[in-house]
C-alpha cells in the first residue's frame, strides 16, 4: 500500500486531477451524492430507531398492556371485576396496576360544539402508570366514585377553552347525554406506546364510566412490574393469574421492552435496506470514476510511452492511476459525508427530531469512497501499465 501511495505518486496524482477540472468534478460529484446518500440513510435510519425507542420508553420500560378476552370469540367478551384487575399486585412481579375502559363519545362543548372523542375509564393510579401530567385543576381521584367529573387531554382541553372562551375548570361538557364538570386538564403527551391518544381523550371514574357506556366491559390494564423482573417472568405470572380465574380468557402482555427489542430488529434491515438503496447511487458515482480514469489513459498515452521510456516500470504506472483513482474518490467522499450530514439536519430539523451523525455511516461511507476508488480505478490503471511504449510514443 505504502509503495501505491508515496509522495511523488501523490503530487503528480493532484497535478494531473487538478489540469483535468472539467472531467474531474462531474466524477467528484457522482462519488459526492453516493456517499452522502450511504451516510444520510444509515443516519436517518438510526437516528429514526432512537426516535421510536424514545416515545416507547417516555412511558417507562417497566409498565405494562394487559388486554384479556375471550379464546372463543363466539362466548364474547371476558368481563373482569375492578378486584380481580387490581389482584394483580400480590404477583411478585407486578408493582402496581390500574384498569381502564375505552369508548367513543360525542362531546358537546358550549352547546354547540360536537365531536367523537375517547372516553376512558380510569383510577386515580392511572395518571402516574400512563405519565399523565395535569396542567389545571387535577385528575380524577378515589373520592370521585360515581360522580360525573372528568378530566380532559391537551386537544380536547384547547377545543374546550376555545368553545367557552374561558377557564376550562368548572365547565361542562356533555358525552353520551350526560353532563360532566371539567375538575382538570392535561398537558400535551406523546402518544407512545399508549393503545390510545391521551390528547385526544376524556377521562372519567372507571365506575361513571362503566354507567354511560355499557358495552364497553372492563378488559384493560396498565401495570408497573417490580424493580429488577424481566418482562418474560410477568408476563408468564400475568397469564396464568388470569387463566386460573377464566381458563378460556386469551392475554395478551404488550411490554416496552418487548417491543423494543422487536423494533431494533426491524431496524437494522431498515437500515441495510437504506444503505443497498443509497449503495445504488455510489455505485453510479464508482462507474463515472472509472469512465473518468479511461479517459484519462486515452489522453495521456504519450505521456505513459515517455515515462516508460525514461525507466518507469508498468507497476509506477499502474501505482500512478491507481492513486488518481483514490485520492478522486476519498475527496468526493468527504465532501459526501458533508452533504450526507446537511441532509440528516435538515431532515431532523423539519422532523423534530434530535439530530446525531451515525459514526458507522460516516466511516463506511469513507471506506467505500475509497474501496469504490482501487477498485473501479484498477481496471483503467491496469490498461494504463499495459501500453506498448512504442505505440504509446506515436500516439496511436
Amino acid at each position: 500500500m505504502l509503495r501505491i501511495f508515496n509522495r511523488t505518486h501523490l503530487a503528480e496524482a493532484w497535478s494531473s486531477l487538478l489540469s483535468a477540472r472539467h472531467r474531474t468534478a462531474p466524477a467528484l460529484i457522482g462519488i459526492a451524492i453516493g456517499v452522502a446518500s450511504v451516510s444520510s440513510m444509515i443516519s436517518i435510519g438510526s437516528i429514526a430507531k432512537s426516535e421510536a425507542a424514545r416515545q416507547f420508553q417516555e412511558l417507562g420500560t417497566d409498565i405494562v398492556n394487559i388486554r384479556v378476552r375471550a379464546r372463543n370469540k363466539g362466548r364474547g367478551r371476558i368481563a373482569l371485576k375492578q378486584g380481580d384487575a387490581e389482584g394483580i399486585t400480590a404477583l411478585p412481579g407486578i408493582r402496581r396496576a390500574a384498569p381502564y375502559t375505552e369508548a367513543g363519545a360525542a362531546a358537546v362543548y358550549g352547546g354547540t360544539e360536537t365531536e367523537t372523542v375517547r372516553i376512558v375509564g380510569v383510577t386515580e393510579d392511572f395518571a402516574s402508570l400512563a405519565r399523565l401530567e395535569v396542567a389545571e385543576g387535577r385528575f380524577v381521584s378515589r373520592l370521585d366514585g360515581g360522580r360525573y367529573f372528568c378530566a380532559v387531554g391537551f386537544e380536547v382541553a384547547n377545543r374546550l377553552r376555545e368553545a367557552i372562551g374561558g377557564n376550562i375548570v368548572g365547565a361542562k361538557i356533555r358525552l353520551r347525554e350526560a353532563v360532566f364538570t371539567v375538575i382538570g386538564s392535561l398537558r400535551r403527551s406523546d402518544v407512545g406506546q399508549r393503545p390510545f391518544d391521551p390528547n385526544g381523550a376524556v377521562y372519567l371514574p372507571i365506575a361513571t364510566a362503566g354507567r354511560i357506556a355499557p358495552e364497553e366491559t372492563l378488559r384493560d390494564i396498565l401495570a408497573q412490574t417490580a424493580a429488577g423482573t424481566d418482562y418474560r417472568t410477568s408476563t408468564r405470572e400475568v397469564v396464568a393469574y388470569f387463566r386460573e380465574r377464566e381458563p378460556g380468557a386469551r392475554v395478551r402482555v404488550r411490554s416496552p421492552e418487548e417491543l423494543i427489542e422487536q423494533m431494533h430488529r426491524q431496524s437494522r434491515l431498515y437500515t441495510l435496506l437504506l444503505g443497498a438503496i443509497g449503495g445504488i447511487s455510489l455505485l453510479v458515482g464508482g462507474i463515472g470514476v472509472m469512465n473518468v480514469m479511461m479517459m484519462a489513459v486515452m489522453e495521456r498515452r504519450q505521456e505513459i510511452g515517455v515515462r516508460r521510456a525514461l525507466g518507469a516500470t508498468r507497476w509506477d504506472i499502474q501505482a500512478q492511476f491507481l492513486t488518481e483513482a483514490t485520492i478522486l474518490s476519498l475527496l468526493g467522499g468527504l465532501v459526501g459525508v458533508v452533504l450526507g450530514g446537511c441532509a440528516t439536519w435538515g431532515i431532523c430539523h423539519f422532523s423534530g427530531w434530535t439530530f446525531e451523525l451515525s459514526s458507522g455511516g460516516t466511516v463506511l461511507g469513507a471506506v467505500v469512497a475509497s474501496s469504490a476508488g482501487i477498485f473501479f480505478g484498477f481496471y483503467p490503471a491496469r490498461r494504463a501499465a499495459g501500453l506498448d511504449p512504442v505505440t504509446a510514443l506515436q500516439g496511436a
